[in-house]
């Protein structure tokens, strides 16, 4: 057998994500690209702004000697700086660079935090719907998930998840704005998730993390606002990337930030400059740490993803559709019109449309439409939309 059975078993279990993308691959070559509507994968579909390739090209054409070299595994100073003025200028926590460590991607981010955090066997809470990577993460640091889920509208269940912490329990993981929902925990829910993080350290007289990833933080509609952890909990990191707000995705670049008054936190942050080493990352990429130092207050054009959502979810909703207007990300995550969201999603399929089922992200009887595509995708699989939900409503 060419690969470990735990691998084996993990290609068996793989993303619903991935899967779909690959369907749609074999479906575009088979029908033509432009009658395939893929919805299945997050991939922006959007240019970077403007200013990148300014910035990219300067950075590209400096010929100072050294600037492609190794670095601290915590990353370039000016960089980490710049992220901490920037952190400082956002809570009302004053950051040093000590509290950064540049990082591969947010994927990367928490792996690194992760890894410093646990021990083999220890638990760390996920509210559901969630990005099902998480659980390969934590398979990689022998953690374990706990999976609670949330109330309707995909607001914190606080009850479920006080009742979930156990001895073992080591974190809270969570995603605001939230993929696949785009749902944006308020004020409010975060300051009742620490309440109940707070209680639960004390009686076990040790911390329990809140980590927060937020590649999306910038991605939100309507004004709303994405509050800070760092501003309602001390023991707390952020993981985030560049990947969403500056459609950087290939580029692999991100950063994990720990709260700067958080209990040991000198001990935290060398062993996440540690991990970020054995895990073989070793430092975060060169040229985009210098790059993105420059950038941290640029974004992508998000008014141009709101009209793709609108547009969508005025569709869907006409047609019968039940969906919770996303606050961010860019996702719709509407409701299943049976119980079986597998069989609804092969049932859009065949109208040549791919989504993904809400079973992927712990949330069966939904499932999810990343509409980062392009107007035509969306003007184009609307008709098939309607079809399916006459045919499944009667």
């Amino acid at each position: 057998m060419p690969t470990s059975k735990k691998v084996e078993g993990a290609i068996a279990k793989a993303s619903w994500i991935r899967k779909m993308f690959e369907e749609g691959a074999r479906r575009k070559a088979r029908f033509g690209a432009e009658n395939v509507f893929d919805f299945s994968l997050g991939n922006p579909n959007l240019e970077p702004p403007p200013r990148f390739k300014e910035v990219l090209r300067k950075e590209a054409e400096d010929s100072t000697p050294g600037r492609h070299a190794y670095m601290a595994n915590a990353g370039l100073p000016g960089t980490r700086s710049a992220v901490a003025a920037y952190l400082s200028s956002s809570n009302n926590a004053a950051f040093s660079p000590e509290d950064i460590v540049m990082t591969v991607g947010a994927g990367g981010g928490l792996n690194v935090v992760l890894k410093t955090i646990l021990d083999p066997g220890d638990e760390v809470i996920i509210p559901s719907p969630y990005f099902v990577e998480y659980n390969f993460y934590l398979d990689n640091h022998q953690g374990i998930p706990r999976i609670v889920p949330t109330k309707k509208g995909f607001s914190f269940d606080l009850d479920l998840i006080s009742n979930a912490v156990s001895e073992k329990t080591k974190a809270v993981l969570i995603d605001s704005p939230n993929n696949p929902t785009g749902k944006v925990y308020s004020r409010e829910e975060l300051e009742g998730l620490a309440e109940v993080l707070s209680h639960h350290s004390s009686r076990l007289g040790r911390p329990i993390y809140m980590i927060s990833d937020e590649p999306y933080r910038k991605i939100v509609y309507d004004g709303v606002i994405v509050p800070s952890i760092f501003d309602t909990y001390r023991d707390s990191f952020v993981v985030t990337s560049f990947s969403k707000d500056l459609s950087l995705p290939g580029e692999r670049i991100g950063y994990a930030a720990v709260h700067p008054e958080t209990a040991d936190k000198a001990m935290l942050v060398q062993g996440m400059i540690l991990c970020n080493r054995i895990l073989g990352y070793v430092n975060a990429p060169a040229l985009m740490q210098r790059v993105v130092a420059e950038l941290l207050n640029e974004a992508v054009d998000v008014n141009i993803y709101q009209k793709k959502r609108d547009k969508l979810c005025d569709a869907l909703s006409s047609f019968g559709y039940s969906i919770v207007r996303p606050q961010g990300a860019f996702y719709l995550f509407p409701e299943t019109p049976i119980k079986d969201d597998v069989a609804f999603v092969a049932a859009l399929q065949e109208e040549n449309i791919l989504t993904v089922p809400g079973s992927g992200f712990g949330g069966p009887g939904h499932f999810r439409i990343a509409y980062c595509v392009s107007d035509y995708v969306i003007e184009k699989s609307l008709p098939g939309f309607e079809r399916v939900i006459k045919r499944h409503r009667g």
